[in-house]
């Protein structure tokens, strides 16, 4: 039998401000991406949501992000290699503080927003990104698109890697995500699981225009801030059920 990991980033509520439909998504899904505080999330929703994943049997990520709550992580900022270090090591340990006494352990580390693709082209922020993974724990997986450059750091350090592919995003003839705002970007629950179908069987993607492209995929991500984030998460996870297809978590 297949299998694929099912990710979705949660815990994005913070204050009296509240984000997702965390206890509605969990059962659906593998992987859960935490927000460590920077572009959302606040102590309290932080040890609710490792709660909730211990309850469902969910593989906890630390979700870091750059410094950013008003714009949500997803602004690009200028940061320092330093920075940058210092800044995901910060969140990794916060993360892990919670998930320790709630029994469990962290398993992977994704960035968030602007930071992720900040890391996916830029080398020096890259390394260290995958530096502070490695210096905090070796046995942490990084979560990036393939080709990405913080996975080639990554696997330089020793660390693993795994290759995540999008079930509710558009994918451009050049097999980049479109931009938020164009057309096809955000697909709907039947194209969303019609996607992720094609990679999860096929290792193969539908380009916005037609174009059939080759994927590597260990995990798929839906996010968690839709509308339509719970039916998304049961829809996806019936899908690759009735293809024959496990979600399960990717382990060491």
């Amino acid at each position: 039998m297949k299998r694929i990991d099912l990710n979705c980033d949660m815990g994005e509520s913070f204050g009296a401000w509240n984000m997702g439909q965390d206890a509605r998504v969990m059962p659906w899904i593998s992987s859960a991406n935490i927000a460590c505080g920077m572009h959302a999330g606040d102590p309290a929703t932080i040890q609710r949501t490792v709660a909730l994943a211990v309850q469902h049997g969910v593989a906890i990520g630390a979700h870091v992000s750059l410094p950013d709550l008003q714009g949500f992580g997803r602004r690009t900022m200028a940061i320092s290699a330093a920075d940058l270090h210092a800044l995901v090591l910060y969140q990794i340990g916060a993360l892990a503080g919670f998930a320790r006494a709630a029994g469990t352990r962290l398993r992977h580390v994704k960035a968030h927003g602007a930071l992720y693709h900040q890391t996916a082209s830029d080398a020096a922020l890259a390394q260290a990104f995958a530096q502070a993974v490695c210096d905090f724990d070796m046995q942490l997986a990084v979560v990036a698109q393939h080709g990405s450059a913080v996975l080639d750091a990554t696997q330089a350090l020793g660390l693993r890697g795994l290759c995540e592919a999008f079930a509710d995003r558009g994918y451009g003839g050049d097999g980049k995500l479109l931009p938020r705002g164009a057309t096809g970007a955000l697909l709907d629950t039947a194209q969303a699981a019609a996607q992720a179908l094609g990679i999860a069987a096929q290792g193969v993607v539908v380009a916005h225009g037609g174009a059939r492209l080759a994927i590597v995929a260990d995990t798929l991500c839906m996010h968690g801030d839709r509308d339509d984030a719970a039916a998304l998460a049961q829809t996806l996870h019936s899908a690759l059920a009735t293809a024959n297809i496990s979600v399960q978590a990717e382990t060491p």
